[in-house]
């Protein structure tokens, strides 16, 4: 059965490959996981990202980060917060704060896609993806 929501996808193959502590993930590449692959990246949460294959066929390639000697996953938690099913949007002032400012919401806003502080920072809203921390 064909998966309908291709941020939920991404999300889950994050969240197993760092529980599972692998080195690295393949997500079908599209442009939407891409912008929310380099807010991981610039927030802390993945090492890399390289892009393999052609066409249809083309894949991102995430490099999972871990910290200390016991290898602990840099993402403890991904969580879906808008699904087909029901869009959740928030303009500035509504934005969440995930974890008191320790995790970062991602916003898909009409600059892009950025994490929540870029988004207060530029004065935009915008439809609330997921949280990671």
């Amino acid at each position: 059965m064909a998966n309908h929501d291709p941020i939920s996808d991404m999300l889950t193959r994050i969240r197993n490959a760092s529980e599972k502590r692998h080195e690295r993930t393949r997500i079908p590449a599209s442009r939407l996981s891409r912008s929310i692959a380099n807010v991981l990246q610039q927030e802390g949460f993945i090492a890399a990202i390289s892009e393999e294959g052609e066409g249809v066929l083309k894949e991102l390639v995430l490099e999972l980060k871990y910290s200390g000697k016991h290898r602990q996953p840099t993402i403890r938690r991904v969580q879906r917060v808008s699904k087909p099913g029901l869009r959740i949007y928030k303009n500035t002032r509504q934005l969440p704060k995930v974890l008191g400012g320790l995790g970062v919401a991602i916003i898909s806003t009409s600059r892009g896609v950025m994490s929540d502080r870029d988004a207060r920072k530029q004065g935009v809203g915008g439809e609330v993806l997921c949280y990671v921390y």
